[in-house]
């Protein structure tokens, strides 16, 4: 599982109780640690451990950042001083958490000690003038199941902000001649986003696979192989599968790329003599997403779903392809062998594809479940997020990893794909992970759309609803 870390800033201020302030600052990390949060704290900036005072926000700045935090956590534990925390959440430009406890009744004399959901309101507003986006957590109790869902749902969304910001993509070959629908602009990618591709040719990958064919890495993945996949191919094909799998490993690690784009046709066939289908579902398997047909927006999609799932659910990279044959909102997601082999329903096969005469696919039908299903894409410098739910269900058999599935409205989302800016790649995962990527693209820089047409509920969930 991806370990976040938060900054926890707590923040009071002056007209209003210090010790209530004091006393939910403590409270509040008490209910962290409770849940198993990981946190870094301002303690030793001044003496309360609370942020009010705009000159100490150097001070607290520099701790977060020696600490690595991927969020900063904002509890108003009164009032709260907006200024300081639209200075601070500006400066680190990290993904925000505002929240503040429930304010308890007026005391006999008719004395409120915090009021804390009002401090709320004057921040959310500074934030907006100092353009800073943030997220914001419903005014609740510690012990409300709201506070417990919206901490989980905010680190899932560092988790994405983190990793898109992160995006170094090996690039192995270019991309088929006949696909042009997976052409990228790589400029542009890296001025927007900061995205970052490293192309190495077939020829370096071949020398790679070639030189680690008898190393003790390879002879454990061939291992691996054996003991978790049924084998319908010739042995030569195992080693060569383990090779493979090896050798973009080690060309990912020595180009500090966190996900791999491959021409997985035809060059290679002719090359190495077998699919890459199975070696990418290893590598896929392990966290490192490998995806086909040199589609460089399909690995940063494989890389955000990975990520909302914080690393815990297989990520199935697949071609829409067919109607089902009986349910009208029933789409086939499959594609040669990629998926890893932890998302299997049964026992995978290590065979040949559907077109292809080599070995080195994956024979498999996915579990079943429900699914978030999404697509990173863009055109005329325009990027969106094409998100929504599924679930598989039962259909005809085929080859390769595939699953049927069932969407609300398959005719709405087929427009979508055809119009654009999407193509016939996704990426899958099981969970519902909507409502994270939604969140998280107001701190990427995109637009989140929304195949179902559901955003007041995403919404609503979101707010604790």
């Amino acid at each position: 599982m991806d370990r976040i870390t938060l900054g926890y800033a707590p923040t009071r201020r002056s007209i209003f109780s210090a010790p209530d302030a004091l006393k939910y600052r403590r409270l509040t990390k008490n209910r962290l640690e409770e849940l198993g949060v990981e946190i870094a704290d301002i303690d030793g900036v001044n003496k309360e451990g609370l942020l009010y005072d705009e000159h100490e926000i150097p001070a607290i700045a520099a701790k977060f950042r020696a600490a690595g935090v991927d969020g900063i956590f904002v509890p108003h534990c009164n009032f709260g001083t907006e200024y300081a925390v639209a200075a601070l959440a500006r400066g680190l430009n990290l993904p925000v958490l505002l929240w503040g406890p429930r304010d308890e009744r007026p005391d006999e004399k008719g004395q409120r000690l915090r009021d804390s959901q009002c401090g709320l309101f004057a921040t959310g507003k500074v934030l907006r003038r100092f353009r800073t986006p943030f997220t914001y957590m419903t005014n609740c109790r510690l012990e409300d199941p709201e506070f417990k869902r919206g901490i989980d749902v905010f680190l899932k969304v560092c988790n994405v902000v983190k990793t898109f910001r992160r995006i170094r993509i090996l690039q192995i070959s270019t991309r088929p001649y006949d696909f042009l629908t997976t052409m990228c602009n790589e400029g542009e990618l890296l001025e927007k986003f900061d995205i970052r591709i490293a192309p190495v040719p077939m020829t370096e990958l071949v020398q790679k696979t070639n030189a680690v064919k008898d190393s003790e890495e390879t002879g454990e993945a061939a291992a691996f192989i054996k003991a978790n996949m049924e084998i319908k191919v010739e042995e030569p094909a195992i080693g060569k599968t383990a090779a493979l799998k090896v050798a973009m490993k080690r060309l990912a690690k020595q180009y500090g790329c966190n996900a791999v784009a491959i021409q997985c046709w035809n060059a290679l066939q002719s090359e190495i003599g077998i699919m890459p289908c199975a070696a990418n579902s290893l590598l896929t398997g392990e966290g490192i997403p490998v995806v086909c047909e040199t589609d460089i927006h399909g690995a940063v999609t494989a890389l955000l779903a990975r990520s909302a799932g914080m690393g815990e659910a297989p990520v199935m990279f697949a071609d829409w392809t067919v109607r089902h044959p009986d349910n009208d909102n029933g789409e086939l997601l499959q594609h040669c062998g990629p998926w890893p082999l932890a998302a299997a329903k049964s026992k995978p096969a290590l065979a040949k594809p559907l077109v292809f005469d080599y070995p080195g696919a994956v024979s498999a039908e996915a579990n079943h479940g429900d699914l978030t299903l999404l697509r990173f894409d863009g055109d005329n410098g325009e990027y969106s997020l094409l998100l929504g739910n599924a679930k598989g269900i039962d259909g005809p058999y085929t080859l390769g990893t595939y699953l049927w599935i069932e969407v609300k409205n398959w005719k709405r989302l087929e427009a979508k794909i055809v119009e654009g800016p999407y193509i016939h790649h996704c990426a899958a995962v099981h969970g519902d992970f909507v409502p994270v990527l939604y969140e998280a693209c107001k701190y990427l820089g995109i637009k989140p759309d929304l195949y179902d047409n559901n955003e007041e509920e995403v919404k609503a969930f979101l707010r604790g609803e």
